[in-house]
C-alpha cells in the first residue's frame, strides 16, 4: 500500500511519524530539527503522506482561527461516532455548551482546595524517600484523581485508566500492517473497556442521579437532545483521557525546567508570583502535544501556495510555539515571559475545554513542589525517553532526586 493512501485507509491517527522524526532518537529533542524546517520549508507538502506541514506560528494560528476554511472533521480512525474533537461549528458548540458549567472559572477554582489535599498525599507517600519518579508518584495520578472525582468515578481506578488511556493515545512507529494491527488491536479493546465501563456508571446514575459529570452530561442532554447514548460515551472517554494526559505531561515538563534550571528552585519559593507565568513557559517550552491536524474545506493560498480542498495539514504548536518572529530567544526558558501567546492549548472555537483546570493543577502541583522539596535533580544516569508517537514532546518517566525542606 503507498503511504500517502494510509491516511484514507487507516485515519490520520494510525500514520507512522514523518521522515524527520521517524527513530526515538530524534523525536528525543525534536526542537533543532523544528527550528530547521522552519528556516527552510516554513510550509511544505509532504508527498509521501499527501498532507501539508505548517511550522510558522502565524500559519499555524491562521489555520486554528478559522474553522470555516480548516476543518476539524476528517477521518481520525475510522470510526463513525460524533466526538466533541471532530466536530465543527455550531455542532461543536452544542457540545461544549453541555459541560461548560463543570469548567467555569468558579467551578474549576472550587476544586483547589481538593487538589491541593490529594497533592499533599501524593507527595507525603514519597517524600522521606529522598528520590521519585516523577511521572507516576505525582504527574499522572493527580489529573487522573481529579478528573476521576469530577466524573463520579474511583479514583481507584486511576492506574487502569492511565493505561487505557495511553493506549489510545499511542501511535504507530512505522508504517507496517504488522504495526499497525497491533495498535489498532490494543486501541480498540481500550476504547471498548472504557466504553463499557462508562456505560456501566451511566446506567447507575440513571437511576440515582448525583452531582458527578456523568450526572450532570446525561441530564444536560436529555433536556436538550444533542448527543445519543453512544456519543455521550464517546464524550465521557475524550473528557478522560484530555483532563489527565495533557496535565501528566505538563507536571512532569515543570519538574524537569526545575532540573534544568535549579536556580528557578528558589527564586520561585522566594517570588511565587512567578509561578502562573512558569506554568505558561513551560506549556510553551514543552508543549504536552506537538500538533493538531485539520482538513480544507476549499483550496486556499498560503505562502503563495495551494492548499486543495480535503488536503490535511499538521498544525505544528511544538514548532509555532518557538517561532523567533514570535517569541524573542525561544529556544531560552522564560518564566517572567510577558506576554506568552502559546498555542499549547490551541486556538479558536477548539481551545481546550480543560485548559483552566490544567492551569490551576499546573500551579498548585508547582507551589506545593517547591514548598516541599528542594535540590531537586534528575537522577544520575538516567535516559530521557519521549513518550510513544505522536505525543513525543513528553518523556515516558522522569526520575528525581530531592531533599525535604524543612
Amino acid at each position: 500500500m503507498e503511504t500517502k493512501q494510509l491516511v484514507q485507509t487507516r485515519g490520520s491517527s494510525l500514520i507512522p511519524p514523518m521522515e524527520e522524526f521517524n527513530t526515538e532518537e530524534k523525536r528525543a529533542n525534536p526542537f533543532p530539527i523544528l527550528k530547521t524546517l522552519r528556516e527552510t520549508t516554513p510550509l511544505r507538502y509532504n508527498e509521501t503522506y499527501g498532507t501539508w506541514d505548517a511550522f510558522l506560528y502565524e500559519d499555524c494560528h491562521r489555520i486554528l482561527k478559522d474553522p470555516k476554511t480548516f476543518s476539524s472533521s476528517f477521518n481520525r480512525d475510522n470510526r463513525n461516532v460524533e466526538n466533541i474533537i471532530s466536530v465543527d461549528p455550531p455542532r461543536h458548540q452544542e457540545f461544549r455548551e453541555l459541560v461548560n458549567g463543570v469548567f467555569t472559572p468558579k467551578a474549576v477554582a472550587d476544586m483547589a482546595p481538593r487538589i491541593r489535599e490529594i497533592l499533599g498525599f501524593l507527595l507525603d507517600a514519597v517524600k522521606d524517600q529522598g528520590r521519585m519518579n516523577t511521572v507516576y508518584d505525582v504527574a499522572a495520578p493527580l489529573p487522573v484523581m481529579v478528573i476521576a472525582e469530577l466524573l463520579g468515578v474511583p479514583v481507584t481506578d486511576r492506574l487502569y485508566f492511565k493505561e487505557l488511556s495511553d493506549t489510545l493515545v499511542t501511535g504507530v512507529e512505522d508504517a507496517s500492517e504488522e504495526t499497525y494491527q497491533r495498535v489498532l488491536a490494543k486501541r480498540n479493546h481500550a476504547r471498548e473497556t472504557l466504553t463499557d465501563y462508562f456505560r456501566h456508571h451511566l446506567n447507575l446514575r440513571k437511576e440515582q442521579p448525583t452531582e458527578d459529570l456523568v450526572s450532570h452530561l446525561w441530564y444536560a442532554n436529555a433536556e436538550k437532545q444533542v448527543l445519543n447514548e453512544e456519543q455521550i460515551l464517546m464524550f465521557l472517554t475524550t473528557l478522560l483521557i484530555a483532563g489527565h494526559e495533557t496535565t501528566t505531561n505538563l507536571i512532569t515538563a515543570m519538574v524537569r525546567v526545575l532540573t534544568e534550571h535549579p536556580e528557578l528552585q528558589e527564586r520561585l519559593l522566594a517570588e511565587p508570583e512567578l509561578i502562573p507565568g512558569f506554568v505558561e513557559e513551560t506549556l510553551r517550552y514543552y508543549p504536552s502535544v506537538p500538533k493538531l491536524m485539520r482538513r480544507a474545506t476549499t483550496d486556499v493560498e498560503i505562502r503563495g501556495q495551494v492548499i486543495k480542498q480535503d488536503e490535511l495539514v499538521n498544525v505544528w504548536m511544538a514548532s509555532a510555539n518557538r517561532d523567533a518572529a514570535k517569541f524573542a530567544n525561544p529556544d531560552q526558558f522564560d518564566p517572567t515571559r510577558q506576554p506568552n501567546a502559546h498555542i499549547t492549548f490551541g486556538f479558536g472555537n477548539h481551545f481546550c475545554l480543560g485548559a483552566p483546570l490544567a492551569r490551576l493543577e499546573g500551579q498548585i502541583a508547582l507551589e506545593v513542589i517547591v514548598n516541599t522539596l528542594c535540590n531537586l535533580a534528575l537522577v544520575e544516569g538516567a535516559k530521557i525517553e519521549p513518550t510513544p508517537y505522536p505525543l513525543f514532546t513528553a518523556v515516558k518517566e522522569y526520575p528525581v532526586t530531592f531533599e525535604k525542606r524543612a
